[in-house]
């Protein structure tokens, strides 16, 4: 059954959940509704970074071919893998179960990558096995409070598979997204207005954030605008300690922030780290910014952790909670060195944004990320270790502005989608290549400027491009620089603009444009080019 989900049907299940699922409350100007359709597959990966990874691995480039050895390594990425559905999962207390659920999303997650990246029939069918096996069973999560933890955690996780595999020929989707709606959300939804009946300060950052991230994910799979605009209302300006101001509570200098966590030990700093940037980067893939909320607030956040994390000194304040029902005091006046360097997959996605993305100076992120790289995923760390889906190296590296193109030497520009036609100096793409030369840009050193043959620049100027002589103003400069992506095909690169970001160069008619990207193929084929050299 490959039918989506009716709109009725979904909002009827959302509105059914029973007693936990009390109505949203009203949500404030800056939460995120909008008639804007959301983008799929759009949580964790879009079809762009399916693209960019089919492209490396199939070139054999580094580091995207190691990352694909270390999933196709995995016991859990085969092909044969066989589902052990549960009508009940227990976390927590007698007859815990749960590492049974992990452990197959974890499978249905690899294979639905293998998928993606390969185009092996065998391993979508293996995905979409897992997920029609589960969504088939599967009536509840019980246990003692780590029940809260088992809905957050595979709750987002499982969402993003479904994500995935949305489309998928005999995947039931609608069965899928109803058990998403019925049994993890309830719960994720409960978690964030009721903590399990203790103080609002009680429960640990992961607590909320596992569960707000697991309401993003479900939201998009749904076609959901109230629960995206919950998770994003909620790390904006949630009471519990996941919102950021709460899991970030302290700014020290060199631009470090103390986690919320850091008082208690480094495995549950490390995973919290983890699953905000998960929730940052589904929120970025619908459109909303997260990750520089607050003035970079999480950045902060995750460059002190790993700062202590790779052997350095951090400076703490002392932090003071609330525990149990009557929120009694509590302090921790040091760091823990407890857990320290941890090894979780996490870093490759948030050095590839702040770092690579963003073009910022994230010099711990990017040490821990190089020494844990290329990261692995479920079942490489450990008997029990699911709490990230991992292999950030496969899925999050984007080449830096330097690994895309080489400055201080002359190209012509070739549309992937039509050869032997070449960006000219009319703003057109024609025959006969035109030499430019490629220099750091005018506006920022990381990304690039192009220069014709008679000392012009190409630029935007209402969204069409054209070559202009440098008139020496912010605006030509800001104009004049684009910052490369990885194109559709190897050795391809996308412009972005620098002061557009999400517009794009591309061909239309045999007219470049400056256009807003659109999530088809057509348009990342129209917007990547090939660097050749001029003959």
């Amino acid at each position: 059954m490959t039918t989506q989900p009716s709109r009725r049907r979904v909002l009827k299940a959302a509105v059914t959940v029973g007693a936990g699922a009390a109505v949203l409350p009203a949500l404030p100007a800056d939460a995120v509704s909008s008639a804007a359709a959301f983008k799929h597959p759009g949580l964790l990966h879009t079809q762009a970074d399916f693209d960019r990874m089919r492209a490396q691995v199939a070139a054999g480039a580094q580091p995207w071919k190691a990352g694909w050895d270390k999933l196709a390594a995995n016991g859990r990425s085969k092909s044969t893998w066989k589902a052990r559905p549960l009508e009940t999962v227990v976390r927590g207390g007698t007859g815990a179960n749960h590492v049974q659920l992990a452990i197959d999303v974890a499978a249905a997650y690899q294979n639905a990558l293998r998928w993606k990246i390969s185009g092996e029939k065998a391993h979508g069918d293996a995905a979409r096995d897992v997920l029609n096996a589960w969504s088939a069973r599967l009536k509840a999560i019980n246990g003692n409070a780590d029940r809260y933890l088992a809905a957050g955690i595979q709750g987002w996780q499982f969402a993003n598979v479904g994500e995935i595999m949305r489309g998928y020929p005999g995947f039931d989707f609608e069965r899928f997204t109803t058990m998403m709606l019925t049994v993890f959300y309830p719960m994720n939804d409960r978690f964030l207005r009721e903590h399990n009946g203790a103080c609002i300060t009680n429960y640990w950052a992961n607590w909320d954030l596992c569960s707000m991230a697991s309401i993003l994910a479900i939201g998009v799979l749904a076609d959901d605008r109230a629960k995206v605009d919950q998770a994003v209302e909620y790390f904006k300006h949630g009471k519990g300690n996941g919102a950021i101001m709460n899991a970030v509570p302290f700014l020290h200098p060199g631009g470090l922030g103390q986690w919320q966590e850091s008082g208690r030990d480094q495995g549950h700093t490390s995973v919290g780290v983890g699953w905000m940037g998960v929730l940052c980067e589904m929120a970025w893939n619908q459109g909303v910014d997260l990750y520089g909320h607050a003035d970079d607030r999480f950045m902060k956040g995750a460059e002190y952790v790993a700062k202590y994390n790779l052997g350095e000194e951090v400076p703490f304040t002392t932090y003071k909670w609330g525990q149990g029902t009557t929120c009694a005091p509590r302090q921790q006046t040091e760091i823990s060195a407890a857990g320290r360097g941890a090894a979780d997959p996490i870093w490759a996605l948030l050095l590839n944004h702040y770092g690579v993305r963003r073009g910022l100076a994230v010099p711990y992120i990017e040490a821990y990320s190089k020494r844990l790289a290329p990261e692995g995923g479920g079942g490489d760390y450990g008997g029990s270790k699911y709490d990230h889906l991992g292999f950030g190296t496969l899925t999050y590296t984007r080449a830096a502005g330097g690994g895309l193109l080489a400055t201080g030497v002359s190209r012509a520009f070739e549309p992937v989608n039509r050869t032997k036609a070449y960006i000219q100096a009319t703003g057109r793409i024609g025959a006969g290549p035109l030499a430019l030369r490629v220099v750091p840009g005018l506006d920022d050193p990381k990304g690039y400027s192009f220069v014709a043959p008679d000392g012009r620049y190409l630029r935007h100027r209402d969204f069409l491009i054209r070559f202009d002589a440098n008139d020496g103003t912010a605006l030509f400069r800001r104009d004049a620089t684009f910052h490369a992506r990885q194109g559709t095909a190897g050795g391809s690169v996308r412009l972005e603009s620098v002061n557009y970001p999400g517009r794009f160069v591309r061909h239309s008619d045999d007219r470049l444009r400056l256009d807003k990207a659109e999530d088809t193929a057509l348009f990342r084929a129209d917007s990547s080019f090939r660097p050749v050299t001029p003959s």
